[in-house]
């Protein structure tokens, strides 16, 4: 006899790539309806099966028949918005995850959509502009500048026509919320861009996805197509990248989105001046634009501006990977710890070895010491701790790390992903990488670490390796402040955030054992 009940799997990437597909066709052939979701962001319970609200995973094929007979009792974590994970959130950009099917237009208007859009249509330019500024919203690609002031510039820019660029280029390691809300609430984002166009005037959008992203791809096209008049006059269009990180930077992003070289442009001109084929432009990312249209709803501007703290107002969409026990997605208002997202929502790493280090902001984001786990999540707390929050990437490494080598990789990731414009950052990467292989084969001693700073003049031949971190010191000053984007400007920030805090990890013996160990 068939099975008629109502079965929720995602169809997330992530929940794909381990088993969904297979998952979601067993419960079919046993009769049972099945809804392909978004993702509730519990990446370490995927694939999830959700019965009436009952969740069970992660799930196999052999769990299949225990579910349906309510069994499974050990992978099943009760009722799913009550586990403590999800509990615990404060969800407005992924109100509807796990929930609702990501291309379903019925799903999303039964689900508030929409309704951002048609009051910004009803109050006009200004005051969109007026609550995207009240609210607070600051760009949650990285750099956190304010939103409403960005649009502002856009919308009293002279010219008939202006574009809205949605930076979707998510690269950076430990980020794929972008991907979470491109591949589980394509509409969220559209509507976001649509208000954005009411707001300064532009009837073109072009959402710029990264090649590596085909389920969003397809999603967003398929997203499109459905509610072209919904969104109407407002246009937009799916355009995919070539693999390039520098790609992520702005200027960049508009270069390839004209079919030029994926190399920075120099600033000014600002894209809100001159962007996109020389217009006027909005380039925002997607957690930026997809927080729009709960901003726009009644009263949304004023609750958003309660949430968080000081100047980083809302909530962020925390991302939490590497080593750790509970990765997924965390979305809740700034102000929230590190030791807090790691430890008690994390549940520390999965190796059960103490916590090491956990790089905050993808590749380029510094790598904080354990020591510093009370650091509020806020733009200004992690600028003065010489960090970054970037995209709201975590990336945790347990004590079997070794620093020395990630800081390495910082130089040499760089070096690679270089678009070659500036000399700091591509020419600085390089020489970075031989001044660590030379610190790492030399060792040094503590006295030499202490002087190094005042030892950088010394004779080329024959220096010590203290020598080497006082040049490496100037190196990543010329960086940081020399490069003209943010790839070779916060390259040092790993560099030397490993230096300071695992200054052993540098010596001849570390690197050996690393070489021995691979």
């Amino acid at each position: 006899m068939a099975d008629k009940r109502l079965i929720r799997i995602s169809d997330d990437a992530l929940a794909r790539a381990l088993g969904a597909d297979k998952l979601a066709a067993a419960y079919e052939k046993k009769g049972c309806e099945v809804h392909r979701t978004s993702s509730w962001g519990m990446q370490w319970l995927e694939p999830l099966v959700e019965i009436d609200g009952i969740g069970w995973g992660p799930a196999t094929l052999e769990d299949v028949d225990d579910i349906l007979a309510g069994n499974g009792d050990e992978i099943c974590i009760g009722p799913i918005a009550a586990h403590p994970f999800i509990a615990r959130q404060q969800r407005l950009t992924f109100a509807r995850a796990g929930k609702t099917r990501p291309t379903s237009m019925e799903d999303y208007a039964a689900t508030g959509g929409w309704t951002g859009l048609n009051r910004a249509r009803q109050i006009g330019s200004e005051a969109i502009l007026a609550e995207v500024t009240q609210s607070g919203l600051r760009g949650r690609g990285g750099a956190g500048f304010p939103a409403g002031i960005k649009w502002q510039t856009v919308a009293r820019a002279a010219g008939p026509q202006k574009y809205i660029v949605c930076n979707a280029d998510e690269g950076d390691s430990a980020t794929f919320a972008d991907r979470m809300v491109m591949e589980g609430d394509p509409f969220l984002l559209i509507e976001g861009m649509a208000i954005a166009g009411a707001a300064v005037g532009a009837d073109q959008g072009y959402i710029y996805v990264r090649s590596e992203y085909p389920d969003a791809i397809r999603k967003l096209n398929e997203a499109l197509q459905k509610c072209r008049d919904t969104i109407a006059p407002f246009r937009c269009e799916v355009r995919v990248g070539a693999g390039a990180y520098v790609c992520g930077e702005e200027t960049s992003l508009l270069n390839s989105l004209e079919g030029k070289r994926g190399e920075v442009r120099a600033k000014p001109p600002l894209p809100a001046l001159e962007g996109a084929f020389g217009k006027p432009t909005v380039v925002n990312n997607v957690l930026t634009l997809a927080a729009i249209p709960h901003i726009l709803t009644e009263g949304g501007a004023s609750l958003y501006e309660k949430l968080g703290i000081e100047r980083s107002k809302g909530t962020m969409p925390i991302q939490l990977a590497g080593n750790i026990k509970h990765g997924g997605l965390f979305e809740t208002a700034f102000g929230i710890s590190l030791g807090e997202l790691v430890n008690d929502i994390g549940g520390g790493t999965d190796s059960g070895r103490p916590v090491k280090a956990v790089q905050v902001g993808g590749p380029l984001g510094a790598y904080l010491h354990p020591d510093q786990f009370d650091i509020p999540f806020d733009y200004e707390a992690y600028t003065k701790a010489d960090a970054l929050i970037g995209h709201g990437g975590i990336t945790v490494f347990d004590d079997t790390a070794d620093m020395g080598a990630m800081a390495r990789f910082a130089m040499e990731f760089c070096a690679a992903e270089s678009c070659g414009k500036c000399t700091p950052c591509r020419i600085g990467s390089v020489r970075g990488v031989e001044i660590i292989d030379r610190i790492r084969a030399g060792g040094r001693t503590p006295d030499e670490i202490e002087r190094a700073p005042q030892m950088h003049n010394a004779p080329r031949h024959g220096r010590s390796a203290g020598d080497e971190i006082g040049l490496l010191t100037d190196l990543c000053e010329t960086m940081k402040f020399g490069s003209l984007c943010a790839l070779g400007g916060f390259t040092p920030y790993p560099v030397m955030s490993a230096l300071k805090n695992w200054p052993e990890d540098f010596t001849g013996k570390a690197a050996a054992e690393t070489e021995a160990a691979e």
